[in-house]
């Protein structure tokens, strides 16, 4: 029995992210969903519901875990996300994270393929209106494949939708080659017919084909003809590069005052940033998103422990400026803090400043007790002390410039001049360069420096008053669109500019070791890491380019943004060895199957071949 649905249904179901469809064409009260897809208001729902799986991978911890985790630069916090973080037995085929992964792209690979499947019968499109949707489609599906082949290996291969073939009871495995065919061949098909601009922000257009494919072919290396792929995302990277002004895209660069790295990352650029090719667009007003105001988790995941240990301090659990730290999964290795970043106060280098949280205010006033000399080894004359509140209230004009939601409550006072009492109302410090003790003992606050985390082989020390004190990654999390201390509302990028001029960089080298171009486009990323009187600083010569250092680049740049697990995957860094010596919680890892993860159990049971089709050896 065909299933009858409202139309009028369908369209809200599928608008999502894009809430200027209408029904001024064609409006029955019921109509087949078959005939729907027939009429062009229909077919833009279907085409609409392709985008909405993006929406549970970015910003929320089933994107998270799987592709930044497991890596050099985080380690566990909490048991919640272990087995991604460690490889130990909580990552497994019941893990739901995992499902949840695949089913979403598979959904949009499906999604895309019933777009594919209707695309012809809507007469009201013009041929080339006709080819944009169909590349619309083209480049999702070579999205979803791109995560599914490098996560799960060699997977199903689907070009037709369901309508066609039916339910696949005995599905197959494809090689991984076939699957990069497929994928990069959408990316391809959506660089030519993709328009160069779409009226609805958050649709993919043609620039962000070029950086899709680029990273698409950059990764795909990994399987050999080294050549013809580095070529491949050399050109595409330098498409855009070259075009930036055609493409309406841009690097934010540096001030005197602030750096380029600072102005991609401030609030008020969010929701019109020239360096985002490709977007997660959040609507910031009324809500009109998969799971509603319920976006931007990110923020938590990362959070130090404001809640236990800093409470004495002044801190508290749930703040806009800091966001919440009930769910607190990763937080950074000494690789990342000492090694990835310069572990120095004066470095021409803000990207650490501008990456994490390391000064956090009070909220409240607190007292420096005996026992907090004590146990935090201060100096006895500091006994007795005040730590001010920073807390100011929302009706404050500059409070009301700083977050679009300043009328829901207050905010911490670090962000703004002139609050109260900005030079006596620190409560935690934590650097990732070591500051001497004697220093240390008289500073009035709560300091946390790497000689205080880490012992000398990078293992967090387990004193239980400090192991939870760190810097907390700030990315996605600006103030500006701090709706609540869990969720963020700013548009969220999938793909960015400045990681483009690495794939360029690290094309280049792979295809015929042009340190020179290397350097070039890596010394852009660099100098606008800085502000404009320290650019030069900054510049790195052609001699000291080399795989490892762009990778290396690459986590000073990217860190955090749900790529590090594929960069290390391509470059053969996923291996006990350099695991071990960058992360030494990582004990367990296996290269015979950690470099997949497992098959989902739910998929497997609903197969009639699942031992055949396997587990990924898990």
């Amino acid at each position: 029995m065909k299933r009858i649905i409202n139309k009028t249904l369908i369209i809200a179901l599928f608008v999502g992210i894009f809430s200027s469809c209408t029904l001024d064409e064609y409006n029955p009260a019921v109509v087949e969903m078959e005939t729907a897809y027939k009429y062009k208001d229909g077919f833009e729902g279907l085409l609409n519901a392709c985008y909405v799986d993006l929406y549970f991978f970015y910003g929320k911890m089933d994107g998270i875990a799987p592709m930044e985790m497991g890596t050099d630069l985080w380690t566990n916090v909490s048991n919640n996300e272990a087995g991604y973080i460690l490889y130990n037995s909580s990552l497994n085929t019941t893990t739901g994270s995992l499902n949840v992964l695949w089913q979403g792209l598979y959904s949009t690979i499906n999604l895309a393929n019933t777009v594919m499947y209707y695309a012809s019968e809507v007469e009201e499109f013009t041929e080339e209106e006709r080819d944009a949707k169909i590349a619309e489609a083209r480049f999702l599906r070579g999205w979803a494949y791109f995560h599914l082949v490098e996560q799960f290996g060699n997977v199903v291969l689907r070009e037709k939708c369901l309508i066609e073939t039916g339910p696949e009871t005995t599905p197959s495995r494809a090689e991984e080659t076939d699957i990069y065919d497929l994928l990069i061949s959408d990316l391809e098909y959506a660089c030519e017919y993709l328009p160069l601009n779409q009226a609805e922000k958050g649709r993919a257009s043609k620039k962000a084909a070029y950086a899709m494919l680029s990273k698409a072919a950059l990764q795909r290396t990994r399987l050999g003809e080294v050549e013809k792929y580095s070529k491949m995302a050399l050109d595409a990277a330098e498409e855009i590069i070259e075009n930036q002004e055609n493409y309406g895209c841009a690097l934010y660069l540096s001030d005197d005052e602030k750096s380029g790295f600072e102005k991609l990352w401030d609030g008020a650029n969010n929701k019109s940033n020239t360096e985002f090719l490709f977007l997660e667009t959040v609507d910031h007003e009324t809500a009109l998103n998969p799971e509603g105001w319920n976006r931007g988790r990110t923020r938590q995941y990362y959070q130090a422990d404001l809640k236990t240990v800093g409470a004495s301090w002044g801190t508290t659990e749930k703040t806009l400026v800091y966001g919440r730290a009930n769910s607190r999964y990763f937080k950074p290795t000494k690789y990342l803090l000492t090694s990835v970043f310069e572990p120095k106060e004066d470095t021409p280098d803000l990207r650490f400043v501008n990456s994490f949280v390391t000064k956090y205010y009070s909220s409240g006033i607190a007292l420096i007790t005996k026992d907090m000399v004590d146990k935090f080894d201060k100096d006895p004359s500091l006994e007795g002390g005040l730590i001010m509140t920073s807390v100011a209230k929302g009706s404050e004009p500059d409070v009301k410039e700083a977050n679009f939601y300043a009328s829901i409550g207050w905010h911490d006072s670090k962000n703004f001049e002139g609050f109260r009492n900005l030079d006596k109302s620190l409560s935690i410090f934590t650097p990732n360069w070591n500051i001497p003790e004697s220093e240390k003992a008289l500073m009035p606050y709560l300091v946390n420096d790497p000689s205080d985390m880490f012992d000398a082989a990078g293992n967090y020390l387990q004193d239980a008053q400090r192991k939870e004190i760190y810097p907390s990654m700030k990315k996605y999390s600006n103030l500006y669109y701090a709706y609540h201390e869990q969720y963020h509302m700013g548009d969220f990028p999938i793909i960015r500019l400045g990681e483009i001029y690495l794939v360029a960089a690290e094309a280049a080298l792979l295809y015929n070791n042009d340190k020179a171009k290397a350097a070039k486009y890596v010394n852009e990323i660099r100098k606008r890491a800085a502000v404009k009187s320290r650019e030069n600083e900054m510049i790195v010569s052609d001699s000291e380019m080399s795989i490892d250092f762009v990778l290396e680049e690459r986590a000073r740049e990217l860190a955090g943004e749900q790529l590090r697990w594929y960069d290390l995957k391509r470059t053969g860094k996923l291996t006990p060895d350099y695991l071990s010596s960058k992360n030494p919680d990582i004990t367990e890892f296996d290269p015979a199957k950690h470099t997949k993860r497992p098959i989902p159990l739910r998929f497997l049971n609903a197969i009639s071949n699942a031992d055949e089709f396997g587990t990924n050896g898990y």
